[in-house]
């Protein structure tokens, strides 16, 4: 059995290009759901708000603008000139969301699921499932 992989970082919640505010971030990646990362996020006062999206989708926007539709990733320039922050843009009907971090904690935590199940190998599970369905005839 693959574990969980869970991080947790604060974020800042951008609520315009003068006002933004830290909100605590937590990153989950489930192996037997190997193609997508959850993203929750704590606003005071409301319930936790969860996006999920592609593990690919993060790791692309770490070093170019990715996305399209809902969830949009894209790498800025951060406050320390040697390394990039990300931008993690969430669209819905509600409204717009936008999430910025350093980039480091991000890949940690992409190197964290990769050494779970590594990029690429996603199909095995999935076929591995099919394949156990099959055999105990749930399929």
């Amino acid at each position: 059995m693959q574990s969980l992989v869970k991080g947790q970082l604060v974020m800042s919640l951008l609520v315009s290009d003068e006002l933004a505010f830290d909100t605590h971030v937590e990153l989950a990646y489930d192996p037997s759901d190997p193609f997508a990362v959850r993203l929750t996020f704590h606003l005071p006062g409301d319930p936790p708000v969860s996006w999920i999206f592609g593990r690919e989708l993060l790791l692309d926007g770490i070093t170019r603008p990715t996305g399209e539709g809902d969830v949009r990733v894209v790498p800025v320039p951060g406050t320390d000139e040697d390394f990039m922050d990300v931008c993690i843009e969430l669209h819905s009907p509600d409204g717009m969301a936008v999430l910025r971090s350093p980039a480091i904690p991000l890949i940690a935590f992409l190197g964290r699921t990769d050494r779970v199940l590594p990029m690429g190998q996603e199909h095995t599970v999935a076929d591995l499932d099919r394949q156990l369905e099959l055999i105990l005839g749930r399929a």
